[in-house]
């Protein structure tokens, strides 16, 4: 678990969520072999950096980038800073033998950050500061690149990313799904997000590092307050996805393409957290995936826990349960959260676990960690705590298809 998240959370004595196997999905993956860096090629010249895996689909994918204004809220976290500001991107089906420029994994000053002492990097990661180059590292999409043609409507998933992570940190399955036939809108919650790069040169640095270690902090007041500002990051997402003007200003053809009828969210983490509760409280969204997020929060003190209204409520529409072997993870049945959402819920539910793996496993860490090792910029052990024993390529194709299989059902 990464490192503030652990210090928000596993000071409150919350757990992250997790869970078994569903007939729809298969069975979970054996146990595999332990990491070794010799098993994994190094990603190039020069300093240090990590490989996306190339997307599985038909499609190609582009990719475009917009910068959101809710003038109806203040910011959250700084109200003083005015309305609140949100980044998202757009990820879809594109036609192939476009020219255009390939999009970077991050971009720079975020990199910058990200790979600092204070981003998510070094916190979340364990990848020493400054070791690896974060801001070289390249997706498989084209910027701005033209939407397929003859492609239909596609269905749209958001993604929400783990406390404190950016929005970029889940590119492999975002673009694995967009050349599925997706279109994927990441979106990152300022403030929240490790670091968020704005217009004219700004650049918003994650509050959740020094109120974790700032004695006296309330945890329980900073998770809920970082749950509601996400689902409303989310709902004036959607809002806006339905706003004839703002969708003007997307590539040719990206309007057109989303299926707003065809709506669903995955989220790891946090990010999980965000999804279901989102999905609790707009009935936009479909069908929802948690990827090991916790649904409750500490209660006063930090004694006890309170559960997450999705939890204590339940979902008459589909979800899926994505779990880990961490020690604070398991099936449903030992994460009460978890428990009282599958009690509590009337619509299909699926619970599955991931053999040998960790809280990491789901993300970007699959793909980034072992190259970064293979070239001496992280240890073996942290790759090993981030990730277990699960093969890294086997991670990465096991969340790939769970997560397709449930949108490809249910969207």
């Amino acid at each position: 678990m990464p490192a503030y998240e652990r210090g928000l959370k596993r000071r409150a004595a919350i757990a992250a969520g997790a869970l078994a196997v569903t007939s729809l999905l298969g069975a979970t993956a054996p146990k595999a072999a332990a990491y070794e860096p010799a098993a994994y090629e190094a990603a190039g010249a020069g300093r240090p950096h990590g490989r996306l895996p190339a997307p599985t689909g038909p499609y190609a994918v582009g990719t475009t980038a917009r910068h959101l204004v809710d003038d109806k809220r203040r910011d959250p976290w700084q109200p003083e800073r005015g309305p609140r500001e949100v980044i998202v991107s757009f990820w879809y089906p594109a036609e192939r033998g476009h020219g255009g420029r390939t999009a970077p994994h991050m971009e720079e000053r975020a990199a910058a950050h990200f790979g600092s002492a204070t981003g998510a990097g070094s916190l979340n990661y364990g990848v020493p500061a400054g070791k690896a180059d974060w801001a070289a590292t390249r997706t498989h999409a084209r910027v701005d690149a033209p939407v397929a043609r003859d492609s239909g409507r596609h269905p749209v998933v958001l993604y929400s990313a783990g406390l404190g992570d950016p929005r970029t940190w889940n590119t492999g399955l975002v673009e694995d799904l967009a050349s599925r036939g997706y279109v994927v809108v990441t979106v990152d919650h300022t403030y929240d997000s490790s670091e968020v790069a704005l217009p004219g040169g700004r650049l918003a640095k994650s509050v959740l590092p020094e109120l974790a270690q700032k004695p006296g902090t309330d945890i329980g007041a900073v998770l809920r307050k970082a749950v509601k500002a996400r689902v409303d990051d989310t709902r004036f997402v959607l809002d806006t996805l339905g706003d004839t003007k703002r969708r003007a200003s997307l590539p040719p053809g990206l309007t057109n393409a989303m299926d707003l009828r065809r709506v669903g969210m995955a989220g790891h983490s946090a990010g999980g957290f965000t999804a279901l509760q989102t999905m609790h409280d707009d009935r936009r969204i479909r069908a929802g995936i948690n990827m090991d997020g916790t649904l409750e929060f500490p209660g006063p003190g930090g004694s006890g826990s309170e559960l997450g209204t999705v939890a204590r409520d339940g979902l008459d529409r589909p979800f899926l349960l994505m779990g880990t072997e961490s020690p604070d993870s398991g099936d449903h049945h030992r994460q009460p959260s978890w428990a009282a959402l599958w009690k509590n819920s009337t619509g299909w539910r699926g619970d599955v676990t991931l053999r040998g793996s960790r809280h990491g496993s789901y993300t970007d860490a699959s793909s980034q960690l072992p190259s970064l090792a293979a070239q001496g910029a992280v240890s073996p052990e942290t790759v090993r705590e981030r990730l277990g024993t699960v093969r890294p390529e086997r991670a990465v194709a096991e969340t790939r298809g769970h997560v397709a299989a449930f949108f490809d059902r249910f969207l």
